[in-house]
């Protein structure tokens, strides 16, 4: 796993982005280590565009798990990801009549790609879903790169 990650860092900008779309689907993958290996000033990236390359990675990994859960094919999520239909309908009650704007939270360990999931097999809709999960997962990688950069 090192090597991949050094292989990542290495790629820069792609690097990060690839790191972070791992990270956001259902894949067990911590963008952060990445992103933080690559915002230290000694490395000359710019920190906007590692958080651009960041976010857009994330949403659309997470926006993948939107994805499978719109297909709706509770088995494929039993067989393939290992999600629970208790973890995802105990998900999905939660989020009614709370709506596509918890999304925002997609951001969060272990439950993220849950509501992910829930979200899309809710058909909620995917522009809101979007927009909420992107300003989630840029508020998440501002704060790690603002703490990693001493600005906070």
């Amino acid at each position: 796993m090192d090597a991949f990650i050094q292989f990542l860092i290495h790629w820069g900008y792609l690097g990060l982005f690839i790191s972070a779309l791992l990270a956001g689907s259902l894949v067990p993958f911590s963008s952060e280590v990445v992103l933080g290996a690559l915002v230290i000033p000694a490395t000359g990236l710019n920190p906007w565009i590692c958080l651009i390359a960041a976010s857009t990675g994330n949403l659309l990994g997470s926006l993948t798990c939107y994805g499978v859960g719109r297909m709706g094919r509770m088995d494929w999520l039993e067989r393939y990801f290992h999600m629970k239909p208790e973890k995802i309908l105990k998900m999905q009650n939660y989020l009614n009549g709370k709506g596509a704007f918890m999304a925002f939270f997609s951001f969060l360990p272990f439950i993220g790609d849950v509501l992910s999931v829930a979200l899309g097999f809710m058909r909620s809709n995917i522009w809101i879903v979007s927009v909420s999960m992107l300003l989630g997962k840029a508020l998440r990688y501002a704060v790690v790169i603002l703490t990693i950069r001493g600005l906070l």
